[in-house]
């Protein structure tokens, strides 16, 4: 998966705002309309933009509760690592997953209605599930920065 400078360039307004028209990234950018499409398409299809969305406001949908959760396994083998992973990708609850190195095994970003809420799902979500040695909750207590977007590199041109 290689890109050049233009793509780049892409990549850095797609990132600030993905529901620009492709006239209009393609003027930013130097190129035509359809120019700007095709490298889109294949930005998308080499699976260097991933996807597409839109940051949503867990509390303007009734989610105010998020939840940071360090979970360990019992034991790291790759079947329970497999199903775990399967877990997470499942779980609406769970917004964001990441298996990790360190003290825990995995990460795993959840939004609530209510601590309640929260509580029944850690009962069928992390108790029940045998695989699972323990879990540490951190509360957030104020979301500073939610993005998606990385640094992206300019290649040279040699």
């Amino acid at each position: 998966m290689q890109y050049d400078q233009i793509d780049a360039r892409i990549l850095e307004v797609v990132q600030k705002n993905n529901r620009l028209t492709s006239e209009v990234i393609g003027e930013m950018v130097g190129l035509s309309a359809t120019a700007c499409q095709r490298r889109l398409k294949r930005l998308r299809s080499e699976g260097i933009i991933e996807g597409d969305v839109s940051i949503v406001s867990p509390k303007a949908v009734g989610r105010p509760i998020e939840m940071i959760v360090l979970v360990t396994l019992e034991r790291e083998r790759a079947d329970i690592i497999d199903k775990f992973k399967k877990a997470i990708k499942s779980s609406a609850e769970v917004v964001n997953g990441f298996y990790v190195t360190g003290d825990a095994d995995f990460v795993v970003y959840i939004s609530a209605r209510s601590m309640d809420d929260y509580e029944k799902f850690t009962r069928q979500f992390f108790y029940q599930n045998s695989d699972i040695k323990g879990f540490k909750t951190m509360v957030i207590l104020d979301r500073v920065k939610a993005a998606f977007a990385v640094p992206i590199e300019i290649p040279s041109d040699d």
